[in-house]
């Protein structure tokens, strides 16, 4: 919106009442933004016009609460503490309670002093009906909107200060609601404006201009958006009427609008009718007329069945899962697994590893598929897999010596000992885990009579089994070794192949030496 250098006489006198009062703010504690121009109730707390006000007086910029007023936001009775914050002070109402901005009808600058400029989506200003009552609580249904600032997202001190149109027909003490909304968060701020307005309240009777410029942006099957140029009016902020076909289907505060209840293949015409605060309404526009556009065929065909699920292994925590790949129309479908009966993955491979299972527990597995559509297949087979239980741990016997050489003692460094006729002196500080080859260790124990440590007996290395030429039918046992595209296999489980030429890949079944 064009700024301008016009003050309403609110903002003089606020300027006025800081130089002579001498006031100097306290730093916010959690900054935000407030009006300062005219003073909001809450800034006139601050700077001590206000009396009575709580500790509202070292936080006038953190009055916020959910945005979307006046669908949702504060409660009536509680729009002026936004919801009741700071003990709810603010919300005391009464024809004396709270200073007044002195104002005239017309043009008002309305200053924010940000403290927190965070990102913005617009501001809208209320102002009090015509025979309110100012000695009851501050209710929807007393506001009417005056005045609307759209803004691009980015930081609030790239626009603050607004200009507003006070209405002719407003007299005497009234209040302006400020809402300022965020555009990163779900939240707004709420400021009241106490002000008295100057004048005899001269009624309002001149309509709005005619919304000119109506033009569709563009149709699908389900849609029609629709905009036009701004209407002008002498009495403030401008709502506009839209009708289809002649009925009134929805109001807008800005020149643009987006019809979604509309049928396929259907001509439409659209008028747009302005209306003020006052109630008064322009002439219709000018028609516009759409017609939408056929819809989209519904794809309703289910994926063919995932066949033959099967396990590739199972260990004592999770279970190696594979099935056939199912057809679609649409091309693209995703697999949904389900154990004992409750899905734990969605995936579009034709495999899973099925994880952190509790060992020698029986599971219940199917697969379905599902396509873009969100059309789902019959469940595959149910495979029924049981988990390995865990090994029992080997009880190692306590090592036999010879001598006074305990191999689950602690020794400090220099302690001699007796082992097989020898003695040894311990090399540094060490306690043993019971390992019978210790004493052989030149980094823990030294002979010191001459005889030499006795070597550890080396164990056997393992011959390797007979290589063959795999085959995707033949039984093997772990450890058999195959042949395959010139590559060498080693079976990591025993198993017999059922004829899939993929299995010699699975890690589950062959390693590659």
């Amino acid at each position: 919106m064009k700024r301008t250098t016009r003050m309403g006489t609110g903002a003089a006198a606020t300027a006025a009442v800081l130089i002579g009062t001498g006031v100097i703010t306290s730093a916010p504690a959690n900054a935000h933004g407030y009006v300062e121009g005219p003073l909001s109730r809450s800034a006139a707390c601050n700077v001590g016009l206000n009396a009575d006000c709580g500790s509202i007086v070292y936080e006038p910029q953190s009055l916020e609460a959910p945005k979307g007023f006046p669908n949702s936001g504060p409660a009536d009775g509680q729009i002026a503490s936004a919801g009741g914050l700071f003990g709810g002070v603010l919300d005391q109402q009464g024809a004396d309670r709270w200073y007044k901005n002195e104002v005239t009808t017309g043009p008002l600058l309305m200053d924010w002093k940000y403290t927190a400029p965070h990102s913005t989506d617009k501001w809208h200003y209320y102002m009090t009906k015509q025979g309110w009552d100012p000695n009851s609580p501050l209710t929807r249904d007393d506001l009417v909107l005056i005045e609307e600032v759209q803004h691009d997202g980015s930081k609030a001190i790239t626009n603050p200060d607004h200009t507003i149109v006070i209405p002719q027909d407003r007299s005497g003490y009234h209040i302006i609601l400020a809402v300022w909304d965020i555009a990163d968060t779900v939240n707004a701020f709420y400021n009241v404006i106490d002000v008295n307005v100057v004048g005899e309240g001269i009624p309002d009777q001149d309509p709005p201009s005619v919304p000119m410029g109506l033009d569709v942006v563009s149709v699908t099957s389900g849609s029609v958006s629709l905009d036009w140029l701004d209407s002008s009016d002498d009495g403030g902020a401008v709502t506009y009427v839209i009708y289809r076909d002649g009925e009134k289907i929805a109001t807008s505060s800005v020149s643009e609008f987006v019809d979604s209840q509309v049928t396929s293949e259907t001509t439409y015409e659209y008028t747009i009718v302005a209306t003020d605060p006052a109630g008064n309404s322009s002439a219709d526009s000018d028609a516009a007329v759409a017609v939408t556009d056929r819809a989209p065929a519904v794809d309703e065909t289910s994926p063919t069945v995932p066949g033959y699920l099967h396990s590739m292994g199972e260990t004592t925590d999770s279970v190696d899962l594979m099935w056939n790949a199912s057809t679609d129309e649409s091309g693209s479908v995703e697999y949904l697994v389900f154990r004992d009966g409750t899905q734990v993955a969605r995936t579009s491979m034709t495999m899973l590893s099925d994880s952190r299972l509790a060992p020698a527990t029986r599971y219940s597995y199917t697969v379905t598929a599902i396509d873009d559509a969100g059309n789902i297949s019959d469940p595959s087979n149910d495979l029924i897999v049981t988990t390995e239980a865990e090994a029992e741990p080997e009880v190692q016997p306590d090592p036999v010596v010879d001598g006074s050489w305990d191999p689950k003692a602690s020794y400090a460094t220099g302690d001699e000992v007796t082992y097989q006729g020898s003695t040894y002196r311990a090399v540094q500080a060490h306690t043993g885990i019971g390992d019978p080859n210790w004493i052989t260790a030149p980094s823990l124990w030294q002979a010191v009579d001459g005889a030499a440590a006795p070597e550890p007996t080396p164990e056997p290395t393992p011959e390797p089994s007979e290589v063959g030429t795999w085959s995707a039918t033949d039984t093997y046992a772990t450890g058999d070794r195959v042949v395959f595209d010139g590559k060498t296999y080693e079976a990591v489980q025993s198993h017999t192949g059922n004829g899939d030429p993929n299995w010699i890949y699975a890690p589950s079944l062959w390693q590659l030496l």
